[in-house]
């Protein structure tokens, strides 16, 4: 077993931000944190992707390559990582080829050093292009596994994954722990065998949101886990990261102890703590410690997503009817991980189940497309009495779903013109041309980027192209879960609800 020191990858200008403030936290508060930051000597800083390039744009008015940049000028010492859904990238679908391509190109000149790749359904088939481009360009591959409980997803299944990756050319192994289901035994049983048996570099992350997080790191840590995923205390725990102080402090003398300095980290908590009063309004006022995962596997941000809509809808007393039906809707579509955007699928469905009174009796497109293949391959076989309710008779491809996409950039270089002063602007457009459009009007036209207007603007253009005069019944919820209430807002456009 290694005795090196326990490497950590500080999560808070990102994944931390993401979990309990909607991904709000804006550049200009994160980039007086970074010379502090730039001095502890984490193994990597998470800094981009996931929810916060769309939530950047459409929420805060800020374009998120400029993030980058920044951040990347503020912080020379220290690896960049981002999160990437694979051939999803940072969206809710499919992208081509050449999409993906061009989007790691810029984001590796840009400033990321390690990409975090995974699929929502583990579906190897893509990942393999992200792999592909990541190497070409020189950044670290980092293979994930998203890790998840069912009859089929056993240590013997991640460790084949695993070894699966690093023939694709993983420089790292992963174990995106999203809703906090990894106790602390299980961390150390798999990580074991992943160490023995793979022969990568290991990185675990995961959610406290089971309470099981700091227990779980150490029991991971004596298994020879290389890096962890930490946050600084003052935005740890509940559904972000467990503490990085207490980590340090309880490995301090240990054979992995880290070598880090608390007291500059306790310096970093005392910022932030200021900082996150201006988010005051975006906290997702979930407990410390919510057992509820552990019987229906919902990552944090669903669950806080899932609360705030019920409420809109005067229907929190069917709360836990919805949550009571996540895993039957999962079982019937082959036991996907929930994760962005098979979370949003799943929790979709199962939310209209309940609402409507009649299992299926409105299926939105995306699920449709699901149960076609257009998002991979489910791990187990999907339920085919569900299957023909959703496709009737039509046969699911069986290709990898990028096959059957044309290329996206030139159309998307030449629909938006000269509002794209670069390569980048382009590609925000290629991402999310909804939200990117207007941003790029308003920049045009030298207009601030207000929240509000960002917000607004977005969804009046959402309305006008979807709705077709008819109101949806569900508004958009946060940026990372939004896709999911527009899913079903549609399917009951389609319904003429």
């Amino acid at each position: 077993m290694s005795m090196k020191p326990l490497m950590i990858c500080e999560t808070l200008l990102r994944d931390a931000h993401q979990s309990l403030l909607a991904t709000r936290m804006r550049t200009e508060d994160m980039l007086p944190l970074c010379p502090a930051l730039d001095e502890i000597g984490y193994w990597s800083l998470e800094v981009w992707g996931g929810a916060t390039f769309d939530t950047a744009i459409r929420f805060l008015g800020e374009d998120p390559w400029e993030r980058l940049r920044a951040l990347r000028k503020a912080l020379p010492k220290t690896r960049l990582q981002m999160l990437l859904r694979g051939q999803n990238v940072l969206g809710y679908k499919h992208y081509p080829d050449d999409i993906v391509e061009k989007f790691i190109q810029l984001a590796k000149t840009n400033g990321i050093d390690v990409f975090r790749i995974f699929d929502a359904l583990n579906d190897l088939r893509n990942m393999e292009k992200c792999f592909e481009v990541v190497k070409a360009v020189g950044g670290h591959v980092q293979g994930t596994i998203s890790y998840t409980i069912s009859p089929v997803h056993t240590d013997a299944a991640f460790v084949q994954m695993a070894k699966d990756m690093k023939s694709m050319g993983a420089d790292s192994i992963c174990v995106k722990d999203m809703a906090g289901l990894i106790s602390p035994y299980i961390a150390y049983s798999l990580v074991k065998a992943l160490k023995e048996e793979v022969g990568l570099p290991v990185q675990l992350h995961t959610h406290y949101t089971s309470g099981f997080g700091t227990a779980s790191l150490i029991k991971a840590a004596e298994a020879g886990v290389d890096v962890v995923d930490c946050a600084i205390s003052a935005m740890s725990m509940s559904t972000s990261q467990p503490p990085t102080e207490t980590l340090v402090a309880a490995l301090k003398g240990q054979p992995r102890d880290t070598g880090l300095d608390l007291a500059k980290l306790a310096d970093i908590a005392r910022k932030m703590t200021e900082v996150r009063k201006k988010y005051a309004s975006f906290e997702a006022g979930v407990p410390p410690v919510d057992v509820n995962v552990l019987q229906f596997q919902v990552p944090g941000g669903m669950l806080s997503n899932l609360v705030g809509q019920l409420r809109q809808q005067g229907a929190m007393d069917k709360y836990y009817a919805v949550l009571d039906e996540i895993p039957r809707v999962r079982k019937d579509m082959g036991y996907p991980p929930l994760v962005t955007p098979s979370s949003q699928i799943v929790g979709t469905q199962a939310t209209l189940n309940v609402l409507l009174g009649e299992r299926y009796k409105v299926i939105p497109e995306e699920v449709k497309q699901y149960f076609r293949g257009y998002y991979g391959k489910p791990p187990a076989p999907m339920d085919p009495v569900i299957q023909k309710m959703a496709i009737g008779d039509e046969e699911p491809i069986t290709c990898r779903a990028a096959d059957m996409l044309a290329p996206g950039w030139e159309d998307a270089k030449q629909e938006i013109g000269d509002l794209a002063q670069s390569d980048e602007d382009v590609m925000s457009y290629a991402l999310f041309p909804q939200i990117a459009k207007p941003f790029l009007l308003r920049r045009k036209q030298g207009l601030g980027g207000k929240e509000e207007v960002a917000a607004a603007i977005g969804e009046a253009l959402y309305q006008q192209a979807n709705s077709r005069d008819a109101k949806p019944v569900m508004a958009a919820g946060p940026a990372q879960e939004g896709s999911m209430w527009k899913m079903a807002a549609r399917a009951g456009i389609q319904r003429g609800w």
